[in-house]
């Protein structure tokens, strides 16, 4: 990178490029004071959106590029609208050509002409030729979807997709009717005598039962996005290969259609497969995810190539045409990995991206493997139907609610297949707060705003559309990421980064049109450090926010629970916090202690930390709802009765807090220094819990009463 390139001053041309890129040269740090970011850093962000900034007549050259790129081209990349609103739509043609512009609605339901306004701007000198700009009006009466906008010129004809958007996302009916509770869970701990180490989709439908015969209305797991096929499997389900499709190792082998089928050999075979790995009731080790889809691949392996009839056959040929293309390029990536191993930076030429395989015949040597992995999601897509169902039956609430990570792994399948809608050379993070002086890298690349715009936003909107396909809602981690990350220079320090924005307005709007066609709630994750108006921005549409009853303070002081936003899902902890048992027992305190990541001495740690506990203690025995000296299952209950005094709609109780669960899923700061997101659900003895054990457990069914009991009494 040339050292001529100008610093960050005010005024200057790199500053003036970084703008018009939407990438930040000065923020507030948590402590309020204004900083500026280093030339070095808005250089590295400049260069991973694609501009040569090598010089300073480099840089002069891409900013003008930048401010002419919406006039060489006719019509926008794409335009999204709210419903209800009029829109102004720029055209650009050669100055003093005419030009007709209608859109063409979904589906080709028909067509409406635009209406041109009296708005004058000067011409521009684009490549030689002097460029008129027309402003036309989307009206205001286009229904939701998906158009197409086409401008006719005396030279041919352009389009662009039309994105008309839900002013306001609607709640569910079931939302719509009053206030509902749910269960979190996290599907990989919570495994049943069938399940193969693991928690799976038959699990999950099984708990959604049991969460819905306790009068739970939802419920709320981790990603369920898929990792690498082949071992080490990433075990954080916030760090998938692709948000998109689905980790197989959820599958349950036997509720595959086909098993019934099998030679009695080959049932014998998946049979002894299961047993290898199927967990003892006393085994509350670590989940071994590498033997569980060791296990699991070689069963599938077997019921695949048993083919199936020609109504199934049909089946699977619609399924895979409705998620096409990326369907077969995430396939195929998972044929390349079984083949070549990983990290693909080590793939031949041939594998390094999916235009290179197509055209050297290795996507062709591998369409056996491509079509095993399009299979395999076909059965996740099959059986995560199948529990939506089992949710939903009872018709109380939305029924499953998934969550979207933040990103995706650097060598996942999104970054091989995505191309440039991914970032390369920096990751996203978080700068430096009180808890994290350092600032956070969390290894993934971003999307780049400018290409997602110029295609649309089409991965973003498939990856919902799948996620959301058998769902009735989806929180979105981190939803702040939508208006801005934090962008950090690959090698770089967490604290040598900076914001970059997105256009909010179209992403989020394209959320909430997908999720108004799935018929979803959204709950966007709002915690930290987030502006007041992105949270009044959210409520606007109709996005959910998060409250966690540790963290809801107005000021220095607790909010009381009546305080709490409606539009909320309110719980009392959360899978980046320890289970209410053990945050009461100060086991966070003992587990940090021993890992090294306090700041100050456990014993001034252990004070403050009772001194805060204590705060909301009070504040719930101020309201009757506990007795001095309670034990530690009487107060999980309070603090859950006193958070259902919010006007919340949606209020979350962990699965670990309903079985008394003190083990920790997640320890932030760490990865290998603690068994992260591999801890089976357990009680307060540290016993396993299974999914067969919850419909008559005295302790989870004493607190889902309790929270019942609640929301009854504040309705």
């Amino acid at each position: 990178m040339a050292t001529d390139v100008p610093g960050a001053d005010l005024g200057s041309d790199l500053t003036d490029l970084a703008t018009a890129c939407g990438v930040s040269t000065t923020f507030h740090d948590w402590q309020g004071r204004e900083t500026t970011v280093p030339a070095s850093t808005i250089t590295a962000v400049l260069t991973a959106m694609g501009l040569d900034v090598t010089s300073r007549e480099r840089v002069r050259d891409a900013l003008q590029e930048v401010k002419q790129r919406p006039w060489r081209r006719v019509l926008p990349p794409v335009v999204v609208a709210r419903e209800g609103r009029s829109q102004p739509v720029p055209v650009h043609v050669p100055h003093g050509d005419p030009v007709d512009v209608v859109v063409e609605l979904e589906g080709g339901e028909g067509w409406a002409p635009l209406r041109q306004l009296d708005r004058w701007i000067d011409p521009v000198r684009v490549d030689g030729r002097l460029t008129g700009r027309a402003t036309f009006e989307l009206p205001d009466d286009l229904p939701l979807g998906w158009h197409v906008l086409k401008a006719l010129t005396p030279t041919g004809q352009a389009e662009c997709p039309v994105v008309v958007t839900p002013d306001v996302l609607e709640l569910p009916p079931t939302l719509q009717s009053g206030r509902s509770w749910g269960y979190q869970a996290q599907l990989y701990s919570v495994r049943s005598s069938r399940s193969w180490g693991v928690g799976d989709l038959a699990d999950l439908a099984e708990l959604a039962a049991v969460a819905a015969d306790q009068g739970a209305g939802w419920l709320l797991v981790n990603p369920l996005a898929a990792a690498q096929p082949v071992p080490p499997m990433e075990a954080s389900p916030y760090l998938p290969t692709t948000r998109r499709f689905v980790n197989p190792l959820y599958l349950r082998v036997e509720d595959v259609h086909e098993v019934a089928y099998l030679s009695p050999q080959d049932r014998a075979l998946v049979e002894r497969l299961a047993g290898r790995v199927r967990p003892s009731v006393h085994d509350s080790g670590e989940i071994d995810r590498d033997a569980a889809w060791a296990a699991k691949k070689q069963a599938l392996e077997v019921v695949f190539a048993h083919g199936r009839t020609p109504a199934r056959e049909a089946a699977f040929r619609r399924y895979v045409a409705s998620e096409e293309p990326g369907l077969s390029g995430f396939a195929t990536w998972c044929a390349l990995a079984e083949r070549f191993g990983l990290p693909a930076a080590d793939w031949p030429a041939e594998a390094a991206s999916p235009q290179a395989a197509r055209e050297s015949g290795l996507a062709d040597e591998l369409a056996d493997r491509v079509e095993f992995h399009r299979w395999l999601q076909w059965q996740c897509d099959e059986q995560l139907r199948t529990a939506q169902e089992a949710a939903t039956a009872p018709g109380t609430g939305p029924g499953i609610v998934h969550d979207l990570a933040v990103g995706v792994h650097p060598d996942g399948a999104d970054v091989w297949s995505l191309g440039p809608a991914l970032a390369h050379g920096v990751t996203v993070g978080a700068p430096p707060d009180a808890f994290n002086q350092q600032g956070q890298d969390w290894s993934q690349p971003p999307w780049r705003p400018d290409q997602l715009a110029e295609v649309a936003y089409a991965p973003f909107r498939d990856m919902v559309r799948t996620i959301l396909r058998h769902a009735g809602g989806l929180r979105i981690d981190h939803v702040i990421g939508l208006f801005r990350l934090w962008w950090i220079p690959q090698g770089a320090e967490p604290s040598a980064g900076t914001y970059v924005k997105y256009d909010h307005e179209a992403l989020i709007g394209i959320l909430a049109l997908e999720a108004h066609r799935a018929g979803a709630v959204l709950v966007g994750e709002d915690l930290g450090t987030v502006e007041p108006w992105v949270r009044d921005y959210l409520a606007d549409r109709g996005i959910l926010g998060s409250a966690v009853l540790w963290f809801e303070y107005d000021g220095k002081e607790p909010k009381a629970p009546e305080d709490f936003r409606e539009l909320a899902l309110a719980s009392v902890t959360v899978h980046d916090l320890p289970p209410t048992a053990g945050y009461l027992a100060q086991e966070h305190v003992a587990l940090r202690d021993r890992l090294g990541l306090l700041t100050r001495p456990a014993e001034e740690e252990r004070a403050a930390d009772a001194a805060e506990q204590e705060r909301i203690l009070g504040l719930v025995r101020d309201r009757g709802l506990l007795t001095p000296g309670a034990d530690e299952q009487s107060t999980v209950e309070a603090l859950h009765r006193y958070l259902a005094l919010s006007p919340s709609l949606m209020v979350g109780v962990s699965l670990v807090d309903a079985v008394g669960d003190r083990r920790t899923q997640n320890q932030p700061g760490t990865s290998d220094e603690y068994p992260n997101w591999r801890m089976p659900l357990t009680g307060p003895d540290g016993e396993v819990v299974l999914i067969d054990d919850l419909p008559g457990h005295a302790r989870a069914r004493s607190l889902a009463r309790a929270v019942q009991e609640a929301l009854a009494e504040g309705d």
